[in-house]
């Protein structure tokens, strides 16, 4: 398999898993299966996930390897904060506090840190064009990500940024899925809350007998309890928790051993952010399986994104940006 097929797989992924999961956002497990009984067709169009992943792109296209805080924060000042002439339409909470905190003049890393939504798992969701960009080096990968997150994120949320572009960046170098989680794990303290939560929800798939094409739609709701009983912060008001969602989303990669239709339906079967978990759940995937491993009836129902959330970005294709990683890496 190429490293073009790889990124592209990984990018399509992505946008499926952001698009499949939307209409489940914020729903319990209970209330998507007395909706779908499984979700597996796309209905309508992708979040702020996917358009973010594509402006994350633009940064790696720009800089390479050389990208720093200045230079993301000099992206959302000249691209994205003229644009924004209202409400940010499915913005996220560290997004949101990030373009407040630069119109204020403020800069990284304290523009992560004031808003005090930085354990949001807004990195995490665009963080898989880091991984795309550097395969099979998951360290380079957490640390090229980190460059963007302390313009919007500050702790958990830097992490589970980290753990997304390491995942990413194994399976784009060809590592089996469990090796992709354990790339996960070793980008980020070992006594962190996201390698625990990451952790759990990897010994609850134990437990359960699942990891081997498991998550398929047979028997989901024992093993869905044991995930959310695992990782899931049930008294928090908000989904968007970024340990949280990369734990479901790699616990949902490891049910689906790798497959990116077993990943992602699993994934969004979970609820919670579902559209993020989705998204990071087709990503790792779709870099493991290639662009070929894409469902072709949800290849065929992802278009040009429309800009609803991030202007900028408006026309762009995942698949163009996947190229346009392909030909900056070659550079």
């Amino acid at each position: 398999m190429t490293y073009r097929d790889r990124a592209r797989g990984c990018l399509l992924g992505l946008a499926a898993g952001d698009a499949l999961g939307a209409p489940a956002e914020n729903l319990t497990p209970a209330e998507i299966r007395r909706r779908w009984g499984r979700l597996t067709e796309i209905e309508g169009g992708g979040t702020d996930d996917t358009e973010y992943a594509i402006f994350a792109a633009s940064l790696l296209v720009a800089h390479g390897h050389d990208l720093t805080p200045a230079d993301v924060a000099a992206a959302y000042r000249e691209r994205i904060i003229p644009l924004v002439t209202g409400p940010m339409r499915g913005a996220g909470f560290s997004e949101l506090g990030t373009i407040e905190a630069l119109r204020r003049g403020l800069e990284p890393p304290l523009t992560g840190m004031v808003h005090q939504h930085g354990w949001s798992d807004g990195l995490a969701m665009r963080a898989a064009p880091y991984g795309v960009f550097c395969p099979g080096d998951p360290a380079e990968a957490a640390r090229l990500v980190e460059q963007d997150g302390l313009v919007s994120q500050s702790g958990e949320g830097i992490l589970g940024g980290r753990a997304v572009a390491g995942a990413v960046a194994a399976a784009m170098g060809g590592a089996a899925p469990r090796d992709v989680v354990d790339a996960a794990l070793a980008v980020v303290p070992a006594d962190s809350w996201t390698a625990r939560a990451i952790t759990r929800a990897r010994a609850a798939l134990e437990r359960s007998g699942a990891g081997d094409g498991a998550g398929d739609g047979a028997g989901d709701g024992p093993l869905v309890e044991a995930l959310h009983e695992a990782v899931v912060v049930r008294h928090y008001p908000w989904t968007d928790v970024a340990p949280e969602a990369v734990a479901l989303a790699l616990a949902a990669y490891l049910a689906g051993d790798g497959d990116v239709e077993a990943s992602v339906t699993f994934g969004v079967s979970l609820g919670r952010d579902a559209d993020t978990i989705g998204a990071i759940a087709g990503a790792v995937a779709g870099a493991t399986s290639g662009e070929s491993g894409v469902p072709a009836r949800w290849a065929a129902r992802i278009g040009p994104v429309t800009g609803k959330c991030l202007p900028v970005v408006a026309g762009k294709h995942v698949l163009d940006t996947a190229d346009e990683l392909a030909d900056a890496r070659g550079r």
